[in-house]
């Protein structure tokens, strides 16, 4: 049976590439602040990035800021993913970045309207209602998830690093370990990803440790102070896959942004490659 991850690890071959390219229209770096100003600065990324990207996250917020118009503008730039992944031959995963978590009625609207009436391929979402309030996201294997786990902001430590004490157990845990144990039992149609922030390459390895099969989403690099490499060793799986990097700033903003992306993806190629000669 096919499932998310498995036409994630088909892009990722196609394209050589962990790159996930982030669709973050911020109005300040518009020509006007309208929803069709934000579609066109999107389609303009996905036609110069795509033979680079293993994904695109597009985030809600900043369509949703301009209204009715904004929904139409992200359905517009999720159809432009389908329409080049078609000319490329190889389906490039859209990842909405939504950070969806409400009780299971609403999980079910919000489902529907991500992958039926916007079109993506997964979504991200917020655990903290508990496994009722995933499951009508996961149903369909074709579909996935990233669970919140260990954000790249400062506050994630509010919450996030709190020590709990799982049902049965007599060892407490920090909460982001117990969600990715979490996330590695719900895994069960390999659809089920979590995001780690690539500003804490520790956690990160600590939580590779426990969740050695999962794809990570790891937002943080570059304009938020991650370092590529760190995150890379401290992330990946043993088969050199499982990690998907988002970058939006250091592309959208530089002067050619296929070339950018066509960079960034070389250079996670080569620190793959220069890690694999040391440990040979």
């Amino acid at each position: 049976m096919e499932s998310f991850f498995s036409f994630l690890e088909k892009r990722v071959d196609d394209c050589s590439s962990l790159l996930c390219v982030g669709l973050d229209p911020h109005i300040p770096d518009l020509p006007s602040p309208t929803a069709a100003s934000a579609r066109d600065f999107c389609l303009n990324l996905v036609k110069q990035t795509a033979p680079y990207a293993a994904a695109f996250k597009p985030n809600a917020a900043f369509f949703e800021v301009f209204g009715a118009d904004g929904w139409t503008a992200l359905k517009q730039v999720i159809d432009a993913i389908g329409e080049e992944s078609a000319r490329l031959g190889s389906m490039i995963p859209v990842v909405l970045d939504a950070k969806r978590g409400d009780i299971a009625s609403t999980a079910e609207a919000y489902a529907k309207s991500a992958f039926e009436t916007l079109g993506a391929h997964c979504i991200t979402l917020n655990p903290y209602l508990g496994k009722d309030s995933i499951e009508p996201f996961i149903g369909n294997s074709e579909k996935g998830v990233f669970l919140l786990c260990k954000t790249s902001n400062a506050g994630s430590m509010d919450l996030q690093n709190l020590l709990v004490l799982p049902m049965g157990s007599d060892t407490p845990m920090p909460l982001y370990i117990y969600v990715a144990q979490l996330a590695q039992q719900w895994n069960a149609n390999n659809n089920v990803g979590i995001v780690v922030g690539a500003t804490h390459p520790q956690i990160m390895s600590n939580i590779r440790a426990a969740a050695p099969d999962l794809w990570f989403l790891a937002p943080g690099v570059g304009a938020q102070g991650g370092e590529l490499e760190a995150t890379l060793k401290s992330g990946l799986r043993a088969d050199g896959k499982g990690l998907l990097i988002p970058i939006s700033r250091g592309i959208s903003r530089a002067e050619k942004p296929g070339l950018a992306a066509a960079e960034i993806r070389d250079q996670i190629l080569n620190i793959k490659r220069d890690s694999n000669r040391e440990t040979r």
